[in-house]
């Protein structure tokens, strides 16, 4: 889990913030024999989510002793690898376009993996391929309300 502020809270952290925190906590609570820790979206947008983990392994190969750690950090992601991917699918299906947003929603996916599979190793440099800017509670609540989600 990252350490970031809560999903009401007013004040919202820095990517950097956020890594600084998580391997602080990680560091004097994770024994340094695990070998790898992989992160949930935990509710954050797709670009959110592969932000934080870049700057995670950023920060840990910076060469700082104080963020250095021995495990690999890398993602078990569900809900930011799928969002976008199925808001372009659901949107072609039933419609002369299905096998346009198939085809849409399959390239949609591939570019998805790409950005969090080089967030992992700290190579991540946008532009991000997701197509909602909400996080995923925002868009969940949206449509548990009956509302239109936000950024959709």
């Amino acid at each position: 889990m990252m350490v970031m502020p809560g999903a009401s809270c007013g004040v919202r952290a820095s990517s950097q913030e956020i890594a600084m925190a998580t391997v602080r906590v990680m560091l004097g609570a994770v024994p340094k024999e695990v070998p790898g820790i992989m992160f949930l979206s935990g509710g954050m947008s797709e670009e959110d989510a592969t932000i934080n983990l870049n700057t995670l392994n950023v920060l840990a190969d910076s060469g700082l002793d104080e963020f250095k750690v021995p495990w690999v950090m890398s993602f078990s992601y569900g809900r930011a690898l799928q969002s976008s991917v199925l808001k372009i699918w659901a949107e072609a299906a039933g419609t002369e376009r299905e096998q346009e947003g198939k085809m849409a929603a399959e390239e949609s996916a591939l570019a998805l993996y790409r950005a969090a599979s080089q967030a992992q190793e700290g190579r991540y440099h946008g532009p991000h391929p997701s197509q909602i800017k909400a996080s995923l509670i925002e868009n969940f609540r949206g449509i548990r309300s009956g509302e239109d989600p936000p950024g959709v």
